[in-house]
């Protein structure tokens, strides 16, 4: 490399050196902090089709006369959903006889429909709720799996009846269910799962966090 060559390198490095110098502005102390004491605020709309969120068939957490409901359109086959299942279960615990949880079946992954059948035929025997975390509980193994095997596994040592459960699955009742679901779904415009709705208004920043606010400000408004 000649003495003219190294002279043109060293002035762009120093060019590029000053231009990144002036383009380069720090935050104020005062910026910083604002930017870190910032919160999301959870955002939420209303929707047009409010029949359509809760139907008498669909299980039910909580008490009728709950000032707040959570609907959740849910896909058992969902990994979201089987992450939120604690998250909405301790909000129903830190709100005793205050909040209800609407439960609306979303059929969009594979297996979904089956391990719904199987939930119904298992409300029927009234252990919804054991066999719902137990099929949850082993969900990773089973989500792949066209045959569900190992929801219908847990399923039975959650108490299920096997044969009992087999020959309602594909009742009119729990076909009726899934459809008027399905319906549901699609005149709601429900895209992803889970999606909640809190008092007949949709939440629109995912989150636990989102969620746990909009709860309790849809409390605060049920007590003014």
């Amino acid at each position: 490399m000649n003495r003219r060559t190294i002279v043109v390198v060293v002035g762009l490095v120093l060019v590029a050196a000053i231009a990144a110098a002036v383009l380069y502005k720090p935050q104020s102390k005062q910026t910083q902090k604002t930017t870190a004491s910032e919160k999301p605020i959870a955002t939420a709309e209303p929707i047009a089709n409010q029949q359509a969120l809760e139907r008498f068939h669909s299980p039910t957490f909580g008490p009728a006369d709950a000032p707040v409901t959570i609907v959740e359109f849910f896909d058992p086959s969902c990994e979201a959903c089987r992450a939120f299942y604690p998250v909405v279960k301790q909000i129903l615990a830190e709100y005793p006889g205050q909040v209800r949880l609407v439960l609306r079946y979303t059929l969009f992954h594979q297996g979904s429909e089956e391990v719904s059948r199987i939930l119904e035929t298992a409300r029927l025997q009234n252990i919804y709720e054991p066999v719902l975390e137990a099929v949850l509980d082993v969900q990773p193994a089973w989500h792949d799996d066209p045959t569900v095997a190992k929801a219908w596994e847990a399923a039975e040592a959650a108490g299920l009846n096997l044969t009992k459960a087999r020959k309602d699955m594909q009742s009119e009742r729990i076909n009726a269910i899934l459809e008027k679901d399905m319906q549901d779904v699609q005149n709601i415009g429900v895209l992803g799962t889970p999606s909640f709705f809190v008092n007949g208004r949709k939440l629109t920043q995912f989150g636990a966090k989102p969620l746990l606010r909009l709860v309790q400000e849809s409390l605060r408004d049920a007590e003014q």
